[in-house]
Protein backbone atom coordinates (compact mmCIF):
# COMPACT_ATOMS: atom_id res chain seq x y z
CA UNK A 1 0.00 0.00 0.00
CA UNK A 2 0.93 3.67 -0.30
CA UNK A 3 -0.56 6.93 0.93
CA UNK A 4 -1.24 10.56 0.26
CA UNK A 5 -0.82 12.39 3.57
CA UNK A 6 -2.06 15.97 3.61
CA UNK A 7 -0.51 18.70 5.75
CA UNK A 8 -3.38 18.55 8.26
CA UNK A 9 -2.69 14.83 8.83
CA UNK A 10 -5.57 13.51 6.75
CA UNK A 11 -4.50 10.50 4.70
CA UNK A 12 -5.83 8.60 1.70
CA UNK A 13 -4.83 5.02 0.97
CA UNK A 14 -4.01 3.52 -2.41
CA UNK A 15 -1.54 1.46 -4.38
CA UNK A 16 1.68 2.83 -5.83
CA UNK A 17 2.38 2.97 -9.56
CA UNK A 18 4.80 4.91 -11.72
CA UNK A 19 8.18 6.13 -10.47
CA UNK A 20 8.56 5.66 -6.73
CA UNK A 21 11.77 5.74 -4.71
CA UNK A 22 12.28 3.81 -1.50
CA UNK A 23 14.56 6.51 -0.10
CA UNK A 24 12.72 8.34 2.69
CA UNK A 25 14.83 11.45 2.11
CA UNK A 26 13.22 11.80 -1.34
CA UNK A 27 9.83 12.64 0.18
CA UNK A 28 8.75 16.13 -0.91
CA UNK A 29 5.62 18.20 -0.34
CA UNK A 30 3.57 19.47 -3.26
CA UNK A 31 0.23 21.20 -3.72
CA UNK A 32 -2.65 18.74 -4.25
CA UNK A 33 -5.21 19.85 -6.87
CA UNK A 34 -8.07 18.20 -8.75
CA UNK A 35 -9.37 18.29 -12.33
CA UNK A 36 -12.97 17.44 -13.22
CA UNK A 37 -12.48 16.74 -16.96
CA UNK A 38 -14.06 13.53 -18.27
CA UNK A 39 -11.18 12.80 -20.67
CA UNK A 40 -7.78 14.13 -21.64
CA UNK A 41 -5.53 12.61 -18.96
CA UNK A 42 -2.63 12.67 -21.41
CA UNK A 43 -2.93 16.40 -22.09
CA UNK A 44 -3.23 17.06 -18.37
CA UNK A 45 -0.17 15.03 -17.40
CA UNK A 46 1.92 16.93 -19.98
CA UNK A 47 0.42 20.37 -19.29
CA UNK A 48 3.27 22.31 -17.73
CA UNK A 49 0.79 24.46 -15.80
CA UNK A 50 0.67 21.48 -13.39
CA UNK A 51 4.40 21.80 -12.66
CA UNK A 52 5.13 21.12 -9.01
CA UNK A 53 1.67 19.73 -8.22
CA UNK A 54 0.01 16.43 -7.36
CA UNK A 55 -3.00 16.00 -9.63
CA UNK A 56 -6.20 14.20 -8.64
CA UNK A 57 -8.44 13.10 -11.52
CA UNK A 58 -12.14 12.89 -10.64
CA UNK A 59 -13.05 10.75 -13.66
CA UNK A 60 -12.83 7.26 -12.11
CA UNK A 61 -11.49 5.28 -15.10
CA UNK A 62 -8.10 6.57 -16.25
CA UNK A 63 -5.62 5.25 -18.81
CA UNK A 64 -8.18 3.27 -20.81
CA UNK A 65 -7.16 4.62 -24.24
CA UNK A 66 -3.44 4.31 -23.69
CA UNK A 67 -0.76 6.84 -24.58
CA UNK A 68 -0.31 8.62 -27.94
CA UNK A 69 2.82 10.78 -28.05
CA UNK A 70 1.36 13.17 -30.64
CA UNK A 71 -1.21 14.28 -28.08
CA UNK A 72 1.39 15.42 -25.54
CA UNK A 73 1.16 19.12 -24.72
CA UNK A 74 4.92 19.26 -24.05
CA UNK A 75 7.93 17.04 -24.58
CA UNK A 76 8.32 16.75 -20.81
CA UNK A 77 6.26 16.76 -17.65
CA UNK A 78 6.80 18.62 -14.41
CA UNK A 79 3.86 16.93 -12.65
CA UNK A 80 4.97 15.59 -9.26
CA UNK A 81 2.21 13.09 -8.64
CA UNK A 82 -0.96 11.57 -10.14
CA UNK A 83 -3.87 10.15 -8.13
CA UNK A 84 -6.61 8.06 -9.73
CA UNK A 85 -9.46 5.78 -8.75
CA UNK A 86 -9.05 3.04 -11.34
CA UNK A 87 -5.97 2.74 -13.57
CA UNK A 88 -6.21 0.79 -16.80
CA UNK A 89 -3.34 -1.69 -16.93
CA UNK A 90 -3.40 -2.09 -20.71
CA UNK A 91 -2.36 0.08 -23.61
CA UNK A 92 -5.86 0.93 -24.78
CA UNK A 93 -6.38 1.30 -28.53
CA UNK A 94 -4.48 -0.55 -31.24
CA UNK A 95 -2.77 2.67 -32.32
CA UNK A 96 -1.37 3.73 -28.95
CA UNK A 97 2.35 3.71 -28.17
CA UNK A 98 2.27 2.67 -24.56
CA UNK A 99 0.31 3.13 -21.38
CA UNK A 100 -0.16 5.94 -18.89
CA UNK A 101 1.71 3.88 -16.31
CA UNK A 102 4.64 3.46 -18.75
CA UNK A 103 4.82 7.23 -19.21
CA UNK A 104 4.77 7.91 -15.47
CA UNK A 105 7.49 5.33 -14.91
CA UNK A 106 9.70 6.76 -17.65
CA UNK A 107 9.22 10.42 -16.68
CA UNK A 108 9.51 10.29 -12.91
CA UNK A 109 5.85 10.74 -11.95
CA UNK A 110 4.70 9.09 -8.73
CA UNK A 111 1.25 7.56 -9.05
CA UNK A 112 -1.35 6.40 -6.56
CA UNK A 113 -4.28 4.25 -7.75
CA UNK A 114 -7.27 2.74 -5.98
CA UNK A 115 -7.86 5.99 -4.09
CA UNK A 116 -11.33 7.23 -3.16
CA UNK A 117 -10.92 10.29 -5.40
CA UNK A 118 -14.51 11.40 -4.76
CA UNK A 119 -13.83 11.70 -1.02
CA UNK A 120 -10.47 13.37 -1.66
CA UNK A 121 -11.96 15.93 -4.03
CA UNK A 122 -14.80 16.74 -1.64
CA UNK A 123 -12.23 17.23 1.12
CA UNK A 124 -10.20 19.67 -1.00
CA UNK A 125 -13.36 21.56 -1.94
CA UNK A 126 -14.33 21.86 1.72
CA UNK A 127 -10.95 22.83 3.16
CA UNK A 128 -9.22 24.32 0.13
CA UNK A 129 -6.09 23.31 -1.71
CA UNK A 130 -3.62 21.62 0.65
CA UNK A 131 -0.03 20.44 0.31
CA UNK A 132 0.57 16.72 0.57
CA UNK A 133 3.21 14.00 0.34
CA UNK A 134 3.14 10.63 -1.39
CA UNK A 135 4.66 8.01 0.91
CA UNK A 136 4.85 4.25 1.42
CA UNK A 137 3.54 4.42 5.00
CA UNK A 138 1.23 6.81 6.79
CA UNK A 139 3.78 7.15 9.58
CA UNK A 140 6.43 8.55 7.22
CA UNK A 141 3.96 11.20 6.05
CA UNK A 142 2.96 12.20 9.56
CA UNK A 143 6.61 12.41 10.62
CA UNK A 144 7.37 14.59 7.59
CA UNK A 145 4.65 17.10 8.51
CA UNK A 146 5.61 17.04 12.19
CA UNK A 147 9.08 18.26 11.20
CA UNK A 148 7.90 20.65 8.49
CA UNK A 149 8.68 24.29 9.14
CA UNK A 150 5.81 26.69 8.48
CA UNK A 151 8.06 29.10 6.62
CA UNK A 152 9.40 26.42 4.29
CA UNK A 153 8.47 26.76 0.63
CA UNK A 154 6.93 23.67 -0.96
CA UNK A 155 9.45 24.03 -3.75
CA UNK A 156 12.41 24.36 -1.37
CA UNK A 157 15.08 26.79 -2.41
CA UNK A 158 14.76 25.90 -6.07
CA UNK A 159 13.77 28.36 -8.75
CA UNK A 160 10.13 29.05 -9.71
CA UNK A 161 8.48 26.23 -11.66
CA UNK A 162 8.11 28.55 -14.65
CA UNK A 163 11.87 28.58 -15.06
CA UNK A 164 11.93 24.78 -14.83
CA UNK A 165 9.22 24.52 -17.48
CA UNK A 166 10.21 27.08 -20.12
CA UNK A 167 12.41 26.34 -23.14
CA UNK A 168 16.15 26.73 -22.61
CA UNK A 169 16.76 28.85 -25.70
CA UNK A 170 14.76 30.69 -28.34
CA UNK A 171 13.75 28.82 -31.50
CA UNK A 172 11.78 29.63 -34.64
CA UNK A 173 8.85 27.80 -36.22
CA UNK A 174 8.53 28.57 -39.97
CA UNK A 175 5.37 30.15 -41.35
CA UNK A 176 4.22 32.26 -44.27
CA UNK A 177 2.92 35.20 -42.27
CA UNK A 178 4.37 37.85 -40.00
CA UNK A 179 6.61 36.94 -37.07
CA UNK A 180 4.84 36.43 -33.75
CA UNK A 181 6.73 36.14 -30.46
CA UNK A 182 5.62 33.62 -27.83
CA UNK A 183 6.99 34.18 -24.34
CA UNK A 184 7.05 30.64 -23.00
CA UNK A 185 6.12 30.21 -19.34
CA UNK A 186 5.18 26.57 -19.96
CA UNK A 187 3.29 26.88 -23.24
CA UNK A 188 0.98 24.12 -24.44
CA UNK A 189 1.61 22.79 -27.92
CA UNK A 190 -1.98 23.37 -28.94
CA UNK A 191 -1.51 27.12 -28.46
CA UNK A 192 1.38 26.95 -30.92
CA UNK A 193 -0.72 24.84 -33.33
CA UNK A 194 -3.53 27.39 -33.35
CA UNK A 195 -1.09 30.20 -34.09
CA UNK A 196 0.48 28.16 -36.89
CA UNK A 197 -2.94 27.46 -38.39
CA UNK A 198 -3.44 31.21 -38.65
CA UNK A 199 -0.31 31.62 -40.73
CA UNK A 200 2.09 33.14 -38.24
CA UNK A 201 5.82 32.59 -38.29
CA UNK A 202 6.62 31.98 -34.62
CA UNK A 203 9.62 32.69 -32.43
CA UNK A 204 9.41 31.04 -29.01
CA UNK A 205 11.38 32.78 -26.25
CA UNK A 206 12.45 31.52 -22.80
CA UNK A 207 10.71 33.10 -19.81
CA UNK A 208 13.87 34.98 -18.79
CA UNK A 209 14.17 36.75 -22.16
CA UNK A 210 14.63 40.51 -21.95
CA UNK A 211 12.45 43.01 -23.83
CA UNK A 212 15.49 43.95 -25.92
CA UNK A 213 16.05 40.33 -26.98
CA UNK A 214 12.43 39.96 -28.04
CA UNK A 215 12.12 43.31 -29.81
CA UNK A 216 15.37 42.79 -31.73
CA UNK A 217 13.51 40.25 -33.89
CA UNK A 218 10.84 42.84 -34.79
CA UNK A 219 7.78 40.68 -34.04
CA UNK A 220 4.32 41.80 -35.11
CA UNK A 221 2.86 40.83 -31.73
CA UNK A 222 3.47 38.70 -28.67
CA UNK A 223 1.61 35.88 -26.90
CA UNK A 224 2.14 35.43 -23.17
CA UNK A 225 1.55 31.74 -22.53
CA UNK A 226 0.05 29.65 -19.78
CA UNK A 227 2.34 28.42 -17.02
CA UNK A 228 2.54 27.22 -13.42
CA UNK A 229 2.67 28.84 -10.02
CA UNK A 230 2.12 32.15 -8.29
CA UNK A 231 2.41 35.09 -10.73
CA UNK A 232 3.45 37.49 -7.96
CA UNK A 233 6.64 35.46 -7.48
CA UNK A 234 7.74 36.32 -11.03
CA UNK A 235 8.74 39.99 -10.72
CA UNK A 236 11.25 39.70 -13.57
CA UNK A 237 8.54 38.46 -15.94
CA UNK A 238 6.16 41.19 -14.77
CA UNK A 239 8.84 43.79 -15.55
CA UNK A 240 9.36 42.32 -19.03
CA UNK A 241 5.63 42.37 -19.75
CA UNK A 242 5.40 45.94 -18.49
CA UNK A 243 8.13 46.95 -20.94
CA UNK A 244 6.39 45.28 -23.88
CA UNK A 245 2.69 45.80 -23.56
CA UNK A 246 2.66 49.34 -24.92
CA UNK A 247 4.89 48.40 -27.86
CA UNK A 248 3.19 45.36 -29.43
CA UNK A 249 -0.24 43.76 -29.74
CA UNK A 250 -0.46 41.27 -26.86
CA UNK A 251 -2.51 38.15 -26.19
CA UNK A 252 -2.26 36.85 -22.61
CA UNK A 253 -3.39 33.32 -21.78
CA UNK A 254 -3.88 32.08 -18.19
CA UNK A 255 -0.62 32.98 -16.40
CA UNK A 256 0.01 35.50 -19.19
CA UNK A 257 -3.35 37.11 -18.34
CA UNK A 258 -2.34 37.42 -14.68
CA UNK A 259 1.08 38.87 -15.53
CA UNK A 260 -0.58 41.52 -17.71
CA UNK A 261 -2.74 42.59 -14.78
CA UNK A 262 0.28 42.78 -12.47
CA UNK A 263 2.26 44.74 -15.09
CA UNK A 264 -0.54 47.31 -15.20
CA UNK A 265 -0.55 47.75 -11.44
CA UNK A 266 -3.26 45.22 -10.63
CA UNK A 267 -3.20 42.40 -8.08
CA UNK A 268 -3.79 38.66 -8.05
CA UNK A 269 -4.97 36.33 -5.29
CA UNK A 270 -5.09 32.60 -4.64
CA UNK A 271 -8.38 30.79 -5.19
CA UNK A 272 -9.61 28.34 -2.52
CA UNK A 273 -9.24 25.28 -4.76
CA UNK A 274 -8.63 26.72 -8.22
CA UNK A 275 -10.37 26.19 -11.55
CA UNK A 276 -9.33 22.95 -13.25
CA UNK A 277 -11.60 21.20 -15.72
CA UNK A 278 -13.27 21.39 -19.10
CA UNK A 279 -16.73 22.67 -18.15
CA UNK A 280 -16.28 26.13 -16.62
CA UNK A 281 -18.94 28.56 -17.90
CA UNK A 282 -17.76 32.05 -18.86
CA UNK A 283 -19.92 34.97 -20.00
CA UNK A 284 -18.99 37.91 -22.21
CA UNK A 285 -20.48 40.75 -20.17
CA UNK A 286 -20.73 42.97 -23.27
CA UNK A 287 -22.76 40.59 -25.44
CA UNK A 288 -24.29 38.16 -22.94
CA UNK A 289 -22.84 35.20 -24.84
CA UNK A 290 -21.75 32.31 -22.61
CA UNK A 291 -19.31 29.54 -23.50
CA UNK A 292 -17.83 26.51 -21.81
CA UNK A 293 -14.10 26.77 -21.21
CA UNK A 294 -11.09 24.64 -20.34
CA UNK A 295 -9.25 25.93 -17.26
CA UNK A 296 -6.20 25.12 -15.17
CA UNK A 297 -5.15 27.76 -12.66
CA UNK A 298 -5.02 28.45 -8.94
CA UNK A 299 -4.81 32.26 -9.02
CA UNK A 300 -7.11 35.00 -10.30
CA UNK A 301 -7.00 38.73 -11.02
CA UNK A 302 -8.47 41.01 -8.33
CA UNK A 303 -11.06 43.00 -10.26
CA UNK A 304 -11.07 46.01 -7.93
CA UNK A 305 -7.32 46.41 -8.43
CA UNK A 306 -7.79 47.08 -12.17
CA UNK A 307 -9.21 50.55 -11.54
CA UNK A 308 -7.08 53.11 -13.42
CA UNK A 309 -5.04 50.26 -14.98
CA UNK A 310 -6.43 50.89 -18.45
CA UNK A 311 -7.94 47.40 -18.55
CA UNK A 312 -11.65 46.71 -18.88
CA UNK A 313 -13.06 43.40 -17.66
CA UNK A 314 -14.82 41.69 -20.59
CA UNK A 315 -15.36 38.11 -19.42
CA UNK A 316 -16.53 36.73 -16.10
CA UNK A 317 -16.80 33.23 -14.61
CA UNK A 318 -20.45 32.31 -14.13
CA UNK A 319 -19.69 30.05 -11.16
CA UNK A 320 -17.89 32.50 -8.89
CA UNK A 321 -17.73 35.82 -10.75
CA UNK A 322 -13.95 35.86 -11.14
CA UNK A 323 -12.28 37.81 -13.95
CA UNK A 324 -11.91 35.63 -17.06
CA UNK A 325 -10.94 38.21 -19.68
CA UNK A 326 -9.67 41.77 -20.13
CA UNK A 327 -9.05 44.24 -22.93
CA UNK A 328 -6.98 47.40 -22.75
CA UNK A 329 -8.76 50.65 -23.57
CA UNK A 330 -5.67 52.23 -25.17
CA UNK A 331 -3.34 49.51 -26.37
CA UNK A 332 -4.09 46.48 -28.62
CA UNK A 333 -4.14 43.96 -25.78
CA UNK A 334 -6.58 41.20 -24.83
CA UNK A 335 -6.26 38.37 -22.36
CA UNK A 336 -8.17 35.37 -21.10
CA UNK A 337 -7.84 33.38 -17.89
CA UNK A 338 -8.95 30.12 -19.50
CA UNK A 339 -7.28 27.96 -22.18
CA UNK A 340 -8.89 28.92 -25.52
CA UNK A 341 -7.09 26.08 -27.30
CA UNK A 342 -8.82 23.40 -25.23
CA UNK A 343 -6.64 20.24 -25.12
CA UNK A 344 -8.44 18.83 -23.29
CA UNK A 345 -11.79 20.54 -23.30
CA UNK A 346 -14.17 22.52 -25.53
CA UNK A 347 -12.81 24.26 -28.62
CA UNK A 348 -15.52 26.91 -28.97
CA UNK A 349 -13.22 29.67 -27.71
CA UNK A 350 -10.56 29.24 -30.41
CA UNK A 351 -12.02 32.33 -32.12
CA UNK A 352 -9.91 34.34 -29.67
CA UNK A 353 -6.91 33.48 -31.85
CA UNK A 354 -8.79 34.88 -34.86
CA UNK A 355 -9.51 38.08 -32.96
CA UNK A 356 -5.86 38.43 -32.05
CA UNK A 357 -4.76 37.85 -35.64
CA UNK A 358 -7.13 40.64 -36.74
CA UNK A 359 -5.64 42.95 -34.10
CA UNK A 360 -2.11 42.17 -35.31
CA UNK A 361 -3.08 42.78 -38.95
CA UNK A 362 -4.75 46.10 -38.13
CA UNK A 363 -1.69 47.21 -36.23
CA UNK A 364 0.61 46.23 -39.11
CA UNK A 365 -1.61 48.05 -41.61
CA UNK A 366 -1.55 51.17 -39.43
CA UNK A 367 2.26 51.05 -39.47
CA UNK A 368 2.43 50.28 -43.19
CA UNK A 369 4.01 46.89 -42.62
CA UNK A 370 1.19 44.74 -44.02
Amino acid sequence: MAYLVLKDGTSFEGEAFGAWLNDITSVAAHEVVFNTSMSGYQEMVTDLSYAGQILVLTQPQIGNYGWHHEENEADKTRLQGLIVRELSEGEGSLHCEGSLEDYCQQHGVQGLKGVDTRALTRYLRQFGTLPGVLVHTREIGLEFWANFQENEELEGNSEHWVYRSTVKEAYEIPGSGSLLAVLDFGAKRNIIRHLQERGFRIMVFPARSTPEEILSHHPSGIVLSNGPGDPEKLPECVATVRSLYDKLPVLGICLGHQLLALAAGGETYKLPFGHRGGNHPVIDIRTGKATMTSQNHGYAVQEASLKDSGFEVTLRNLNDGTVEGMEHQTYPILSVQFHPEGAPGPEENAEIFDRFRAIVERNLAKKGRL
